[in-house]
């Protein structure tokens, strides 16, 4: 099991540029802390379960502090809103933190939903999810 310090990041979908996404830096909120951790996804993530006691895995998680390899990114997708085709829209709220790496080879992504206002929140805060 590894510390938070130790998680491995390839951030695949970063590489693809800024037709797919959009650099964003969360907004940290004011002293989070944890309500709930899945010891399920930590495993997932070779993640030491003891870890989720820590002060740091609440500033990591909420996005108040950001792990060295992190490229936080609000997604861009196309669609029709309001009756009308976009060819640009995109998360409002949510950020993909980085993409893990665990032990199988497999690739883990960290999404924080509510990080604050990306370039497609439409005049939201970006936090809706914490209300």
């Amino acid at each position: 099991m590894k510390a938070l310090a130790d998680l491995v990041f390839d951030n695949r979908f970063a590489r693809l540029g800024d037709a797919f996404s959009t650099a964003v830096l969360p907004e940290p909120l004011d002293e989070p802390r944890l309500v709930v951790a899945s010891p399920a996804a930590m495993a997932l993530l070779d993640l030491d379960p003891a870890e989720a006691d820590s002060e740091l895995f609440a500033k990591l998680f909420s996005g108040h502090k950001l792990w060295s390899d992190a490229e936080p990114r609000a997604m861009v997708y196309a669609g029709h809103q309001f009756g009308v085709y976009n060819p640009r829209l995109g998360d409002g709220r949510g950020l993909l933190l980085g993409e893990v790496v665990n032990a199988a080879g497999e690739h883990w992504d960290l999404h924080l939903k509510g990080a604050g206002q990306t370039p497609y929140s439409r005049m939201g805060d970006g936090r809706a999810v914490l209300r």
